[in-house]
């Protein structure tokens, strides 16, 4: 029975535990034997809390239903949250030597997915500071790939994309400054999806202007799920002024996906006329697997970089290095602190030093232009 629960897309979990096919207790015991089972040879979920406490937080979503009371819909659905993220009462600790604390408040996603029923039971692994397409650091160690454990689970939400690919999740939650969400849903044949900038709001956060390149995502084993999931995270929060409107309908609209011509249209930037470096084999795999989509009816249409490439690559650089460094400078008061972090943590604060206000209003314009 427990392999036939971990397997079960969330939608399916949300609909038995909705209608009490199964007990919210009985999918947390199936989750902890399955992380039990998979997680030490791969590291992608750490800070378990405790097992009499997680179970207990099941017992009480079933006694909730017992009396008519559902939360929405992730009733009792088991939730490791990056480790990126605030969770009041869950070790927090960014993937770095300088960070080790346990919040007292949950960020505003955390407190949607809550309030949606989410039981929260630790966290997934994340490079240090979130930083780099590889998940390791030196608090966990290394998050190892399901496919091939040689080699690398991806990142910044690697762990995230290797308990979904393993099922110790029916979903997940990422970030995503530059892929951090679809770089490791590609590597484990899972999906992620980076929501438009304000769909996702980040609360709380020091500065709600500048800091709009990282967004807080879903993470899935199905399109749906992953709807499901950001209709969750989604919405308005009068806190941050750039948050988006509206949020809500994503999986009515997936239900509801059938074009009105019926054809499905499919367009393909590849390696952006070049520009961008390809590993060999990896081109050729994306369009055998978009023919495959071509004899199944869709259209599949090659489609040209609307935007120069090189600029917003180099707008791009200036952005990052001083966000980054934004972030990071405040572990570093202390010269003995640099040695506590990695190296290319440290480049990316060091390159920030020599940015002008030019550089970034230069930047600001070239990133206007592409939005």
């Amino acid at each position: 029975m427990t392999a036939e629960l971990v397997d079960l897309t969330a939608e399916a979990l949300s609909r038995g535990i909705a209608s009490r096919t199964l007990s919210c207790r009985e999918v947390m015991e199936a989750t902890l034997r399955r992380i039990d089972r998979v997680n030490p040879a791969l590291n992608a979920i750490v800070s378990l809390r405790e097992r009499d406490a997680v179970l207990a937080d099941a017992d009480a979503c079933d006694a909730e239903l017992a009396r008519g009371t559902r939360r929405g819909w992730m009733h009792g659905m088991p939730q490791a949250i990056k480790d990126a993220v605030n969770v009041a009462g869950v070790r927090s600790t960014l993937g770095s030597r300088l960070v080790d604390h346990v919040p007292t408040r949950d960020d505003l996603m955390v407190e949607r997915m809550k309030h949606a029923g989410a039981i929260v039971i630790g966290r997934t692994t994340s490079p240090e500071f979130g930083l780099g397409s590889h998940t390791f650091n030196d608090i966990f160690g290394t998050t190892r790939n399901p496919w091939d454990t040689t080699r690398s689970a991806g990142g910044s939400s690697g762990g995230a994309a290797v308990a979904l690919a393993t099922r110790m999740l029916a979903v997940a939650d990422g970030s995503d400054f530059m892929g951090s969400l679809r770089n490791p849903a590609g590597w484990n044949n899972v999906y992620g999806m980076r929501p438009s900038a304000g769909r996702v709001p980040n609360w709380p956060q020091v500065d709600a202007y500048l800091q709009q390149l990282s967004t807080c995502g879903p993470m899935a084993r199905s399109v749906l799920d992953l709807a499901r999931l950001l209709d969750v995270q989604a919405g308005y929060d009068p806190r941050v002024p750039l948050s988006l409107d509206g949020g809500g309908g994503f999986a009515d609209a997936v239900l509801a996906s059938t074009p009105a011509d019926g054809q499905v249209r499919v367009g393909w930037l590849g390696d952006c006329g070049g520009y961008l470096a390809m590993d060999d084999g990896v081109l050729a795999t994306c369009e055998a697997a978009l023919g495959r989509f071509a004899s199944a009816g869709a259209t599949v249409e090659r489609v040209s970089p609307p935007f120069d490439a090189p600029r917003v690559w180099d707008a791009w650089l200036v952005w990052r290095r001083l966000i980054v460094a934004g972030r990071i400078a405040p572990y570093l008061r202390k010269p003995e602190q640099r040695a506590l972090v990695k190296p290319e943590a440290l480049w990316e604060v060091d390159q920030a030093e020599g940015l002008t206000a030019n550089d970034v209003t230069r930047a600001s314009v070239v990133r206007t232009y592409f939005h």
